[in-house]
């Protein structure tokens, strides 16, 4: 069966990064952790690190190799909330030691991942065909830092 699996390259802190995520995000865990083998570009056998986890049911690879490129929002990891004291607990806990809050729903962790934390029912409310309820939103929108869930939903009412 074909899959993809996102897979993360740190400079170092993998391992780290991983069990924070776990901690922090449901239906998740750290479900191995190794080293390579073989001496490779990044370093001697036994010094790049493979961690597999499972994020949200979702499978996940991370590695410590040095030398990666720095992570930045042209990707992001998107966790769809249901209801808003889920996304305050998941916006606080990727904050934690060192994150960034962005705009729109966006944040950056301490290791330098992006992460887009969204309510339930936000991509309906975007895809409406009801342009006007859309556009409602999407400015109610584009004025967060963290998602108002009742603020969204009062722009798509029309309140």
């Amino acid at each position: 069966m074909t899959r993809i699996v996102p897979f993360l390259w740190y400079a170092k802190d993998a391992e780290d990064a991983a069990r924070f995520y776990c901690s922090v995000i449901p239906n998740s865990h750290v479900d191995a952790v190794s080293t390579l083998p073989a001496d490779t570009p990044s370093g001697p056998a036994g010094s790049v690190k493979i961690v597999e986890f499972t994020l949200a049911g979702q499978k996940m690879e991370a590695m410590s190799a040095g030398g990666a490129q720095p992570f930045n929002m042209a990707i992001s990891l998107m966790v769809l909330c249901e209801d808003q004291a889920e996304i305050d607990r998941v916006w606080a806990g990727l904050l934690q030691g060192g994150g960034k809050e962005q705009a729109c729903g966006w944040l950056t962790d301490r290791y330098g991942v992006s992460w887009q934390i969204v309510p339930k029912g936000y991509e309906e409310m975007m895809k409406d065909p009801d342009r006007v309820r859309a556009r409602r939103v999407a400015e109610a929108m584009l004025k967060m830092v963290k998602f108002d869930v009742a603020a969204l939903r009062k722009a798509y009412d029309g309140d």
